[in-house]
């Protein structure tokens, strides 16, 4: 009963925007865009629409408005809290931009490129980089996340430390509001003070006030020289104050800075096929760093040799090794990278992804640690992240498979709670970069204000007065 669920002749008249190869209506075909990455939210849609151009998502829209049909827009599917699939009811459709993967516009002497939605991350970068350009948003999923998705969820990544979020990246935007009209904002300029900047709206809403269908970019100076080195620490204290010694000896050619657990480096080499120990003894925290400058040569190599001496006669690195190739700082980088997976193959945990100030990072794991260990003495705590911008992913589990499984089935609003009140304590956020979506839907109330709860859903009733874009998401 594929498309039971839609009225009347509503298929066809989709079918007749989309054509027959962009819309999904078998239950097997539908189970891709219907389940999220993690395997923790499972919906079904009424239809998977894949609409190939903005004209063809515009009138999908307006056909669905005009029915009252709740609408899930999607990108990727790489969502870690749910917000990209649809619910259990079968009346929703999915809206899946995959078939718009057009790069519409690069200008290289604007430092701009203008793409549609579609786009996957890590083609983005490729085609910036034949440009002789950097776009410098860099994430896990980045082989499959695609760039519509990055902008509704405002995705972090990597370089956030030299180049912002996702919302510092975008300069204009193309939006299917939910009635079907197109907002067209595709402007590449730097100054328009000519009132509401409306992206902002939109960046970040993960779906819930329209649908983004392109984006004008902003693109750097491609990085002729790279120093990247794997360095061992005492504690996230020690993070921080390295970061503060590299940031003044270096200024803003750190680019990216990573506290990573010694728990990490163990369930990488444990199951990546093929990973290999950083550095010769094992050390309880780690901090991957890389600088990035336009010059060529080695000069930006032994202004990092001299700061990390610095550094080590300061007390603050226990040992370090420095990139001597581009292959090993790849597997570097792939350490860090695979942290989510192998913890995935792990077995399931109770996972964080909180913000601090940069300062109050060692205070969020310390005091977030010995409250976790007083009510759950056996408990696994596997801490990593961007600390160069406080955002830590801070995952609780058991060590023992079956037993993560009922931790995670019995203990997971319990650990939330901890987690998020010593969050909150300490002035920062519970959702750093990936977004609300349903996973935090609930538990933001508590930490947001009235008003602030009160003014997100007037916008949201402005927008979308019947409530169609992504019902139940971050709202």
């Amino acid at each position: 009963m594929n498309d039971r669920s839609l009225p009347g002749n509503l298929l066809d008249r989709l079918k007749a925007i989309v054509g027959e190869r962009g819309i999904v209506t078998d239950a097997q075909e539908r189970a891709p865009y219907e389940n999220d990455w993690r395997d923790q939210w499972h919906g079904r849609a009424a239809a998977v629409v894949k609409p190939a151009s903005t004209e063809e998502v515009a009138r999908v829209v307006q056909l669905l408005a005009a029915e009252r049909i709740a609408m899930v827009p999607q990108g990727g599917n790489t969502s870690l809290c749910g917000g990209s699939v649809p619910d259990t009811s079968g009346t929703q459709v999915v809206i899946n931009l995959s078939r718009m993967n057009r790069v519409r516009q690069v200008d290289p002497d604007n430092n701009t490129m203008t793409v549609e939605a579609g786009c996957v991350l890590a083609n983005l970068q490729q085609v910036a980089d034949q440009h002789e350009r950097l776009f410098p948003l860099s994430l896990g999923a980045e082989g499959s996340c695609e760039i519509g998705g990055n902008l509704s969820t405002n995705a972090g990544g990597t370089g956030v430390l030299r180049y912002g979020n996702t919302r510092e990246l975008v300069l204009g935007l193309e939006v299917v509001l939910p009635d079907g009209r197109v907002w067209d904002g595709l402007r590449g300029l730097r100054k328009d003070n000519t009132g509401y900047d409306l992206k902002h709206l939109f960046v970040g809403a993960e779906g819930t006030l329209g649908i983004i269908t392109a984006a004008v970019l902003k693109l750097f100076p491609k990085p002729r020289s790279h120093a990247t080195a794997f360095v061992a620490i005492d504690d996230p204290h020690a993070a921080v104050a390295l970061l503060s010694k590299l940031r003044e000896t270096c200024g803003d050619r750190v680019t990216g800075y990573e506290l990573i657990a010694r728990i990490c480096v163990d369930l990488v080499l444990r199951h990546i096929p093929g990973s290999q120990d950083p550095l010769p003894q094992a050390h309880p925290w780690y901090v991957l760093v890389e600088l990035s400058d336009s010059s060529v040569g080695d000069a930006l190599g032994r202004l990092f040799e001299e700061a990390l001496g610095e550094a080590a006669e300061a007390g603050l690195v226990r040992d370090a090794a420095i990139a001597a190739s581009e292959a090993q700082r790849g597997a570097f980088w792939k350490m860090r990278e695979n942290i989510t997976e192998a913890q995935k193959l792990d077995g399931v945990s109770v996972k964080h992804d909180v913000s601090v100030p940069v300062s109050r990072v060692p205070d969020l794991i310390a005091r977030a640690n010995a409250a976790l260990a007083a009510r759950f003495p056996d408990i696994r705590v596997v801490a990593f992240g961007h600390v160069g911008d406080g955002n830590i992913h801070y995952n609780c589990s058991k060590p023992e498979r079956r037993e993560a499984q009922q931790f995670f089935s019995e203990a997971t609003a319990e650990v939330n709670h901890i987690v998020y009140e010593v969050v909150n304590g300490l002035g920062g956020s519970i959702s750093a970069e990936h977004g609300l979506g349903v996973l935090k839907r609930e538990e933001i109330k508590l930490y947001k204000s009235a008003l602030e709860l009160d003014l997100m859903r007037s916008i949201k009733r402005t927008l979308d007065p019947h409530g169609l874009m992504n019902p139940g998401k971050v709202l």
